[in-house]
């Protein structure tokens, strides 16, 4: 199994090298016989090539390999597209068409929240929304007809709706059987109205599925007050992108909640920690790599699942479980919780426990 590392920007080759350390532990506990090849991204390709994120790479991503390790990216601080300044998670999403970005978020009983009992994954729609740079065949979805106005086109397809909401519900039949459309259709009445019409239309296939509709702002408000009762929830790429920032916040922090972006008909998956590059702490040997190492643990999950192969759920479960050992200890934490272990440390520690775990298997 070939898996593509890109380490990107800012902590991002950090954080890499972290995950990596845990990675290449499982591969050798689990037998897992995965080869790792690492491709340029983000300024050190436009530095390289011109070009923040080549074509040529994402062929090869899709043609070449079975998964996929994302860095973080500073897409903020790159230049404008014409001048090769791609945006590179945009550019996977789009160029894979990973149109399921996964994001769990779970409050840990050992590590201060302020969601007690969380335990949801929201299921974003990643290929369309209101994002510019992914919702026009040519060109992008925002426009200034004059000095003084700016527009903003929104893209919701019964195709993009469709597969997302059966991803989520399949992925509820596994859990505990819930799913929460996040919408605003009574004032986007076309386009929210689209999805919504597209996610009942998929309800009907699983009637042992209890669900739920939701106004956005009503629900970034019942996640704060009860932020147990949810199991998954499914929403279009902008709700979805700014709740998994709050659920991730709320039930700990943003660095230690994994995501996926995934194709469930291709077969391609990319792992991505949650946050960003960080760049004012690039360097140091300081920032917390949990949520990619999650993220790489989420991704064999989601391998080993699709292509029925036990050993890479096993493995991708023995992380998330080494993760937590590790957390669970104060001295082993980052300095993001109240620790004062090192980026590198922090994956040792990991892999080290990881192997313990496996072990006693």
């Amino acid at each position: 199994m070939k898996i593509m590392t890109l380490p990107c920007d800012g902590i991002g080759p950090e954080i890499m090298a972290a995950t990596l350390q845990v990675v290449h532990a499982a591969n050798d506990r689990f037998d897992l016989d995965m080869t790792f090849h690492e491709e340029q991204s983000g300024f050190e390709s436009l530095k390289t090539h011109g070009v923040t994120l080549r074509e040529e790479v994402l062929e090869r991503a899709r043609t070449g390999f079975d998964g996929v390790i994302l860095g973080t990216q500073s897409h903020m601080d790159y230049p404008p597209v014409a001048e090769g300044g791609r945006n590179v998670s945009a550019g996977f999403r789009i160029g894979l068409d990973l149109y399921a970005n996964v994001r769990p978020a779970r409050s840990r009983d050992f590590l201060a929240n302020k969601a007690p009992g969380m335990d949801l994954v929201i299921m974003r729609e990643a290929t369309e929304g209101f994002y510019p740079d992914r919702n026009m065949f040519k060109g992008v979805g925002e426009m200034m007809p004059d000095p003084d106005m700016a527009l903003s086109v929104r893209k919701i397809t019964r195709h993009g709706s469709m597969r997302i909401c059966r991803e989520a519900f399949k992925l509820a039949m596994q859990r505990d059987k819930k799913v929460a459309a996040i919408h605003k259709a009574n004032s986007f009445l076309m386009t929210d109205g689209l999805f919504l019409e597209c996610f009942r239309e998929v309800a009907k296939d699983f009637p042992e599925v209890e669900t739920e509709e939701l106004i956005v702002d009503a629900f970034a408000a019942l996640l704060v007050r009860k932020p147990e009762t949810y199991d998954v929830v499914v929403a279009t790429n902008f709700y979805g992108d700014i709740l998994s920032d709050l659920a991730s916040e709320l039930s700990g922090s943003l660095g230690l909640a994994g995501s996926i972006n995934a194709n469930a008909e291709t077969g391609l998956c990319c792992a991505q920690a949650q946050h960003g590059s960080a760049p004012d702490i690039a360097g140091r040997n300081v920032a917390n790599p949990t949520s990619l190492i999650l993220s790489a643990a989420m991704m064999l999950s989601w391998l080993g699942e699709r292509r029925g192969v036990p050993k890479l759920m096993h493995a991708g479960k023995a992380i998330t479980d080494a993760v937590d050992a590790v957390i669970d200890d104060p001295d082993k934490r980052t300095r993001d919780l109240g620790g004062s272990v090192n980026t590198d440390a922090f994956g040792q520690h990991v892999a080290d426990a990881l192997s313990r775990q496996a072990v006693a298997a």
